[in-house]
């Protein structure tokens, strides 16, 4: 295909970034592309530490999106290695490492998740298992002896641990060096990352260096809240919105946010689309407007209209949606706390559960006073709705 001039090329590219560096090395590298008809490599990596690509997760995609209409190759990279260490960015404690079942069974989810975005042409996905499963010893040490813990330790995520005296394993300092080996491997002219991303992809220009190769350009987008609208989306912290869930989940979790957060997503998600919501004075239609648009984006127009009116039915018009399905359990001895475990299939814990229905927040059959010594009657339907968007119907035998 024929490429835009590098000047317009830059001035799509630069919508919505936070930061380019260097930023005369990314027109430099357009100009190069431009006079060779050769397309530059785009890297961005996701680590498959759960089945869901979320909203945050679409900031990025979408900028692949971007290169990728403008004809460049896309180098789309699950760390499915990487994922075993977790990455330590913006954590305050060492993560939890994950099997190889869970990690083989989220990245095909990815896998699929990634088109719902990009089109085929010119993707690559590769899984960073295919260099580091039989990367010995000696290649370690020497990608170890290419940074230096002084340097590590400057993070502000490493520096905070490491002055409360709280643990950071080496595998951790390892891993921002496996991510810039990664961009070794692909040959990467471009990575794409959060703002977070700054120390990680940073260092891999310096181990390009380091291994004769040319160096990337890191591109950085900005963070993008979560629904308590202070940490960053995450499915670790809980406030994530996955383009993969059901329409409405999708709709009820937008519908939950505050209108400042409402319009941060919008201007982050929908930059160049803001003209749409401007008929929208009313915060509440403004949101529903939201929803909409993202439901549509990633499954139908018609499961969005579907979310919404299901919504209203619910909430609105303070109805028990007629759709629950009747779950039956044998109550048995057990507890009225044991029995909301089982119905629920352990959504809750065991402390929001006691915090629901100290807040009267467990609502049976249009009573709102329950405590945790109520004692349900056998062969009785009862409708139970926990929180303001779960709903079940329950049947004790």
């Amino acid at each position: 295909m024929d490429f835009l001039d590098p000047e317009e090329q830059l001035k799509i590219i630069k919508n919505n970034v936070e930061e380019v560096i260097p930023e005369n090395e990314l027109l430099n590298k357009l100009k190069l592309s431009f006079e060779s008809k050769t397309p530059l490599n785009i890297k961005a990596g996701f680590d498959p530490t759960s089945a869901d690509l979320h909203l945050g997760h679409t900031l990025l995609i979408k900028k692949l999106k971007v290169f990728q209409d403008l004809g460049h190759n896309i180098c789309f990279l699950i760390g499915d290695f990487t994922a075993k260490i977790g990455d330590p960015t913006g954590r305050d404690k060492t993560r939890p490492p994950l099997n190889n079942k869970i990690i083989q069974e989220n990245s095909k989810t990815y896998e699929n998740q990634l088109f719902k975005i990009l089109s085929k042409n010119n993707v690559q996905i590769f899984y960073n298992s295919s260099w580091f499963d039989d990367f010995d010893l000696v290649k370690l040490i020497n990608l170890s002896s290419m940074e230096n813990v002084a340097r590590l330790l400057e993070r502000d995520d490493f520096k905070k641990r490491y002055q409360s005296g709280d643990s950071i394993t080496l595998t951790e300092f390892i891993y921002p060096l496996l991510q810039a080996y990664d961009s070794v491997v692909l040959d990467s002219d471009i990575e794409l990352g959060g703002t977070d991303q700054r120390f990680n992809i940073l260092l891999g220009r310096q181990i390009q260096k380091a291994f004769e190769k040319n160096q990337q350009v890191a591109l950085f987008l900005p963070i993008l809240e979560g629904l308590d609208g202070k940490l960053k989306m995450s499915k670790s912290y809980q406030n994530y919105i996955g383009i993969n869930e059901e329409p409405k989940e999708i709709f009820g979790k937008i519908m939950s946010i505050s209108d400042e957060l409402m319009e941060r997503y919008i201007e982050i998600l929908y930059t160049d689309s803001m003209d749409e919501f401007k008929g929208y004075d009313n915060p509440l239609e403004k949101k529903k407007f939201l929803a909409i648009k993202l439901i549509a984006e990633y499954h139908t127009e018609e499961l969005a209209f579907h979310a919404k009116k299901d919504f209203e039915e619910k909430f609105s018009k303070k109805s028990f949606p007629n759709d629950i399905p009747l779950v039956k359990i044998e109550s048995g001895n057990k507890t009225f706390l044991e029995l909301i475990e089982e119905f629920t299939e352990r959504s809750f814990s065991r402390s929001e559960i006691k915090r629901l229905i100290k807040d009267n927040a467990i609502q049976i059959n249009d009573i709102k006073e329950i405590t945790l010594q109520f004692i349900p009657e056998k062969n009785i339907e009862y409708k139970i709705k926990i929180g303001k968007r779960n709903f079940y119907k329950v049947e004790f035998l």
